[in-house]
């Protein structure tokens, strides 16, 4: 065996080495995710999170999102057609993980909207105008008033409710529960207590396609 043909042979066994050591450690990852879900089930639903569907619907999906992420933003619409989709089969339970700076002020806006009934669509408006009140990352909470004119907000009870406390509790509770559960970016998706495999929309509607097949098949 000459020596280009031996160089060969060892690259292709390191090679076939280091797949199959990154795939026994991607299923090994992927295994102790879905274990550290089980074990902390009880920090995935609370009876505070915003909620999109019906109680009863055979298919949860726990979103952690922050409002300030740009890609909690462009997922959004595409979880809500899921939801159309799939009338009375899918719930949405959102909750917060405000890791951008100075989020957690627009989150007590959600929360004081959600006083007035009026959480999706300020939500929505929040969403849509995301690039007006985020600037490098950082949300601006001073700038998120202008684009909620039209939604027929008590802006006075609205600059009294952010200031509650319980807002604040809240929000410290789903940081906690983030926290157990190793959510570390968002958005971050548990459908049914099943964390993705790994993060994408293609991976977000298998998980979810799988979870309304056994769903059906019950």
């Amino acid at each position: 065996m000459n020596q280009k043909t031996l160089f060969a042979a060892t690259l292709s066994i390191l090679l076939m080495a280091f797949a199959g050591g990154s795939f026994y450690y991607s299923t090994q990852q992927a295994e102790q995710v879905n274990q550290l879900a089980e074990a902390n089930r009880a920090s995935l639903l609370r009876m505070h999170a915003p909620t999109l569907g019906k109680a009863e619907a055979p298919v949860t999906i726990v979103e952690f999102f922050d409002p300030a992420c740009e890609t909690c933003a462009a997922f959004y619409p595409r979880v809500k057609e899921m939801l159309a989709a799939n009338p009375e089969q899918i719930r949405l339970v959102l909750r917060y993980a405000p890791f951008h700076k100075g989020s957690d002020k627009v989150v007590a806006i959600l929360e004081a909207a959600r006083k007035q009934g009026k959480f999706w669509p300020v939500l929505e408006a929040l969403l849509a105008a995301q690039s007006g009140w985020v600037l490098h990352h950082t949300a601006q909470p001073d700038l998120v008033w202008k684009h909620l004119d039209g939604l027929g907000l008590d802006m006075e009870r609205m600059a009294f409710d952010i200031t509650a406390p319980e807002i604040t509790a809240l929000i410290e509770q789903d940081l906690a529960d983030a926290k157990a559960l190793n959510v570390t970016m968002t958005p971050e998706y548990f459908v049914n207590g099943k964390p993705l495999p790994s993060f994408g929309y293609e991976q977000l509607k298998t998980l979810v396609d799988s979870a309304l097949g056994e769903a059906r098949g019950k």
